[in-house]
């Protein structure tokens, strides 16, 4: 019998399996902070923990991290996971470090559900949502690639998390709303929720629920001014027009100049780049706190769409930023490592598909 994994089990779940077996409450805050804080792999580093109740905990539950199938290394430091899970399936996780930060990149499903025309995920069917477990599993495998254990204090290698990644999270709301709290538990990993972005592509009924029982940063993936461009970009908007979305937006609770909604807009050449486009942009969001950030499109095989040149970029971002909105570019990150979402992914199907023993790089398999 497969044992469950008691990484992603929320706090009251936990303290619910420890009364049906008249363990004291004390003992789960000790049993979190080694989970979450010191991250340990398996039962009997539980030092504080009596003898018997360590056997007790390696009779019902296992210690599960994602396994890393593939890793690379961009020349600009960003570091690329494909982690394999314990039914061999397989995500996409990303480490960006910055100067003042470090961003991982995390996914909510594996494929995804949405068919967005220019997101190399769209191209590959939704097999299923991650767990709550697979979750946090990736922020605790970055955690120990960055030998990160005990919880730091001050710097970290993993400061913020953006729900990015592979899958459109407000579609796995429970399993991400269970990961993300675990992940904010102040005993625990301890990551402030303004440290934590989640973006969607604008499933309007969940937005609400997720700014009142999460409370994270808000990101929307825009990409067009006009619901009939966006209709083919985002098909999502043929459900949820702009109308809707942008009405969502402004009741997005906690909202205001403070902490404002992202909005995203990738950048495709003859598409969706000239200047109505930003001025119609601008007309669309008032009187929401927002910025926008503009990301330079990433081309990946097969795609029939091209980046804006740079100097229409930054007249576009020029227009937005006269008017007052916070407009930065997205420097492109890990181009030499396939960073359009999901490539990895692909790359480790094909290498599967033509049968490659498992020590197959991946600078053979790009």
């Amino acid at each position: 019998m497969n044992l469950p994994n008691i990484i992603g089990l929320s706090r009251e779940e936990l303290q619910s399996h420890l009364n049906e077996h008249s363990i004291p409450k004390f003992r789960l805050q000790q049993i979190w902070n080694w989970l979450y804080h010191h991250g340990v792999t398996c039962f009997d580093k539980m030092a504080n923990v009596p003898a018997i109740l360590r056997q007790h905990l390696q009779d019902n539950f296992v210690i599960q991290r994602p396994t890393i199938a593939f890793a690379q290394t961009s020349h600009d430091g960003t570091q690329k996971w494909l982690l394999r899970f314990s039914d061999g399936q397989e995500a996409e996780t990303v480490h960006i470090p910055e100067a003042d930060r470090g961003t991982l990149c995390v996914s909510s499903q594996i494929g995804c559900i949405l068919t967005c025309k220019f997101c190399h995920t769209g191209t590959q069917t939704l097999v299923r949502n991650l767990t709550s477990a697979e979750i946090v599993g990736q922020m605790m495998v970055a955690r120990d690639v960055f030998g990160e254990w005990p919880s730091p204090v001050g710097n970290r290698h993993v400061s913020n998390i953006v729900m990015m990644g592979m899958g459109e999270p407000l579609y796995n709301f429970e399993n991400v709303k269970k990961a993300l709290s675990i992940i904010m538990d102040h005993q625990g990993i301890s990551l402030s929720r303004r440290r934590i972005t989640l973006s969607t592509s604008g499933v309007v009924p969940m937005m609400e629920q997720c700014g009142k029982e999460l409370g994270v940063n808000l990101a929307v993936s825009l990409h067009a001014v006009r619901d009939s461009l966006r209709d083919v970009l985002v098909p999502l908007n043929k459900k949820y027009p702009l109308k809707d979305l942008l009405e969502a937006c402004r009741r997005y609770p906690g909202v205001n100049n403070a902490r404002r909604i992202t909005f995203e807009y990738v950048m495709l050449k003859g598409v969706n780049d000239t200047n109505a486009n930003a001025k119609e942009l601008l007309r669309l969001i008032r009187d929401i706190p927002a910025k926008i950030n503009l990301i330079p499109f990433n081309p990946w095989p097969g795609t029939s769409f091209e980046c804006s040149t740079p100097e229409r970029i930054k007249e576009f971002s020029s227009i937005i930023q006269r008017a007052g909105y916070a407009s930065p570019v997205r420097t492109p990150r890990g181009q030499d490592i396939l960073a359009a979402c999901g490539q990895l992914k692909s790359a480790s199907e094909r290498l599967r598909k033509s049968k490659l023993r498992p020590e197959t790089t991946l600078s053979d398999a790009a």
